[in-house]
């Protein structure tokens, strides 16, 4: 988004400046929060940081292919995050951990993660979709909001800005009665600039931009909007499987849908291709939807 502030490879950098956590002891580490207008910190964070923090104890020939995590509190984004990671299990292919957020001695987020050594095995995945155009022919979304300059200035001051969207249809940040009912939320996706080589920041990275747009797709399903006259959601639970070895500074396809919404909770569920067709993996979430005035 090249019209907000810290874009780019800066913002990739401010975003590895979030992975690299501080240890304090074998299984303790700290986690800060970049300066922005946010009153919550960005979910998509904390679930990142939670699995760095898992993964360092984890020894290094082995790769997180799962981690389900619940949100529950909002983060206060001028207190650092303490991270307590528990040892589950170190198995002969699998370690599993526990690794629990915590601000002023309360938690705020905790997550089950598993990591696996690499095997062969049967291999197959669904196809990636029909009809996508490839996600230089997509509009940026500075491109495709440039008409509502009031929505995307809330957009560019709440919205993680390492990470370039390409929205394939309209965004749920466009006013009330803009959006079509059944709106495909798909959305080309990558880290805005260069990422190291390690398997466990490119999995934090897809971790980190996985909890962008998916509750997007409860909304789409009804042709609701984001902000003032529509709704306003938080992220309860959330739930990601890594199916096979990507890089999240190349473009991927997050291709979501929502097969339920009652009781003012939705669930949407998301696969993530590579442009070259594999399906890298695959999210679930339920979130807290409730409308707001305009």
């Amino acid at each position: 988004m090249s019209d907000v502030p810290a874009s780019g490879q800066a913002a990739v950098n401010q975003l590895l400046e979030i992975l690299d956590l501080q240890q304090l002891g074998p299984s303790v580490f700290r986690g800060h929060t970049p300066q922005v207008s946010r009153q919550r910190i960005f979910g998509g964070q904390v679930a990142a940081q939670a699995l760095v923090a898992a993964g360092r104890t984890a020894e290094p020939d082995r790769t997180v292919h799962s981690l389900h995590g619940y949100f529950v509190r909002p983060g206060d984004p001028a207190v650092p995050i303490e991270f307590r990671v528990e040892n589950i299990r170190d198995g002969r292919s699998f370690s599993v951990r526990r690794s629990v957020a915590y601000q002023h001695d309360t938690v705020i987020f905790f997550m089950s993660a598993s990591f696996h050594v690499a095997e062969e095995g049967l291999d197959h995945h669904e196809p990636f979709p029909a009809g996508i155009p490839a996600p230089e022919d997509v509009p940026t979304v500075s491109e495709r909001m440039a008409r509502y300059p009031e929505r995307l200035a809330v957009l560019a001051a709440s919205g993680p800005h390492a990470i370039d969207v390409r929205y394939l249809g309209e965004p749920g940040w466009v006013p009330p009665g803009d959006r079509p009912v059944n709106a495909e939320p798909r959305a080309w996706m990558r880290i805005d600039g260069k990422l190291p080589d390690d398997p466990l920041v490119h999995a934090a990275a897809l971790t980190y931009a996985s909890d962008l747009t998916l509750l997007d797709a409860v909304l789409a399903t009804h042709g609701e909007v984001w902000g003032p006259g529509g709704v306003v959601g938080a992220s309860l639970d959330h739930a990601l499987w890594f199916h096979r070895p990507f890089r999240a500074d190349e473009w991927f396809l997050y291709d979501c849908s929502s097969p339920s919404a009652s009781g003012a909770r939705g669930l949407a569920d998301g696969r993530m291709f590579s442009a070259d067709g594999r399906l890298i993996a695959s999210a679930v979430q339920e979130g807290l939807l409730r409308r707001v005035g305009g």
